[in-house]
């Protein structure tokens, strides 16, 4: 009869990973409902304006199933996610003026989505509105900048981003700006100029987050010692795993504890592992790294889902978090945890930086640089 009942359970679990287990799948699904996912970065806008669709949202209809692409309305659901910032992305070649409003363009597709789904999205700025979203059943969405080029060189132009919604800038993408290095290209200001120290100062004035993917070494060294404000990585993975320039190196990592700031380990195959094929474990590696390294304080989820052209097997899309969350568990990590690495680090260091604003703008005025 023991034996009976064991191959039943074997057949029960037959095609279901480590770390896929029913029970720890339940379990996962249980911490998404009652802690926020948030996602540091998802380039679903990006996306609407590449595939044909001219950003028209009814050309790519995320309510019903999109397989052409990683994110849709049922498979968010799917995944359980809580919170997510949209990646208001635009390549490192649009300059200037054109680089502004194709910014601002990219923030409308997010303030177009919340309004064309209602019962799905709310946009959040603060906190407390992500976790009054996430009580209200729906999925918190949140604006991120990707790369300093999108202000040309402006605060103004940041501050008006701000009012619009945008509440993080990655201060740099794939290429230098003025003001800082990127970890892609060739050294320039060797970190922050003095402008770019500016830079950082009014986004901590400001309350939007400093994100340090894509960036420099010397660049996350001079802004962790210029912000007041925890600071962010989106999207990025651990270098001691892998050594390529766009993760983060153990140096930086030992730092984050003093400033509060959070490492979102991304999905993206080639800053995973050096083959470039990658799979759910190996985020989990990086995960665990980070943890390890910085403390389980300081790591996060930046899966950049419609950014990448390939992704790790068992993470393909945005219904597949609940088998990152079970294998998190299956590795012996506390619930509390993990709770921490789906959103609760994330809406820490959001509550920080909206209380260094608070005190900062009662202590000066905006920036007028340059």
């Amino acid at each position: 009869m023991r034996r009976v009942a064991l191959l039943l359970m074997l057949s029960a679990t037959a095609g279901v990973g480590a770390g896929q287990q029913p029970d720890l799948l339940t379990r996962a699904r249980a911490l998404h409902r009652q802690t926020p996912l948030i996602d540091g970065h998802n380039d679903y806008p990006w996306a609407l304006r590449q595939h044909d669709a001219r950003r028209d949202l009814a050309a790519l209809d995320i309510s019903i199933p999109q397989p052409g692409i990683h994110t849709d309305i049922p498979r968010l659901r799917a995944g359980g996610v809580g919170g997510q910032f949209w990646s208001v992305y635009i390549p490192v070649e649009t300059e200037g003026p054109a680089a502004i409003r194709a910014t601002l363009e990219q923030i409308d597709i997010v303030h177009r989505m919340a309004a064309r789904y209602p019962d799905t999205f709310g946009l959040a700025t603060s906190a407390a509105d992500v976790e009054r979203i996430f009580k209200s059943g729906r999925i918190a969405s949140l604006i991120g900048m990707e790369g300093g080029h999108s202000i040309d060189g402006s605060l103004a132009a940041l501050r008006m981003f701000h009012q619009a919604g945008a509440r993080y800038m990655t201060l740099t993408h794939s290429a230098n700006v003025p003001w800082a290095d990127s970890g892609t290209d060739t050294p320039r200001s060797q970190g922050l100029s003095t402008f770019g120290e500016e830079v950082v100062r009014e986004m901590n004035r400001l309350g939007m987050l400093v994100d340090l993917s894509h960036t420099s070494p010397d660049t996350m060294d001079d802004a962790l010692r210029v912000s007041e404000a925890p600071v962010i990585f989106s999207h990025s993975d651990a270098r001691a795993l892998h050594d390529h320039r766009r993760n983060v190196p153990d140096g930086i990592l030992r730092r984050l504890p003093a400033n509060g700031g959070v490492v979102m380990v991304t999905f993206v195959p080639g800053f995973l592992t050096a083959g470039g094929k990658a799979t759910l474990a190996d985020v989990a590696a990086h995960m665990d790294h980070v943890r390890r390294v910085a403390g389980p304080d300081h790591v996060g989820i930046g899966s950049d889902f419609d950014g990448i052209e390939t992704v790790p097997a068992g993470l393909e899309d945005v219904s597949k978090y609940p088998a990152l969350t079970a294998e998190l568990l299956r590795r012996g990590w506390p619930e509390q945890d993990v709770r921490k690495a789906l959103g609760l680090n994330v809406l820490r260091v959001m509550r920080r930086a909206e209380t260094v604003a608070a005190r900062l703008q009662k202590e000066r005025p905006p920036s007028l640089e340059p």
